[in-house]
């Protein structure tokens, strides 16, 4: 199956927030930069993202895919409650992109590596 497909369909269930559909696009042993977080521990940091974020959507902006790994750049346009990324947003509106590349086994996602652009965020507040 094309890899931009399933990843779409993953951004889809991020952005509905639909957690019991995440094991279709996750492995049962993900690790996320480095941390063996499992599906559980995924699913948990991504339900942390969104109470921390209450209007977090992930917007895909350029994708790119070679079997088994797919890159993305995502933007943000949202409003972090209290401390973010230990910067003080306070429910400010902030706009930001994070960079991702997966790795695919099966069909699902194996290991993520994020990085985020914390320097933007200093830029605006």
């Amino acid at each position: 199956m094309d890899l931009k497909h399933i990843y779409r369909d993953y951004i889809d269930c991020l952005n509905e927030q639909a957690w019991l559909r995440l094991g279709t696009f996750v492995a049962d042993d993900v690790i996320h930069n480095d941390n063996p977080l499992g599906l559980s521990g995924y699913r948990e940091m991504l339900k942390r993202d969104y109470a921390a974020i209450p209007d977090l959507r992930f917007n895909v902006e350029m994708m790119i895919s070679e079997y088994p790994y797919l890159g993305s750049r995502l933007r943000f346009d949202c409003s972090p409650t209290g401390v973010f990324l230990g910067l003080p947003v306070n429910g400010r509106r902030v706009s930001f992109h994070e960079n991702v590349f997966y790795q695919f086994d099966n069909n699902k996602i194996v290991r993520v590596r994020s990085i985020i652009d914390k320097a933007a965020l200093e830029a605006q507040l």
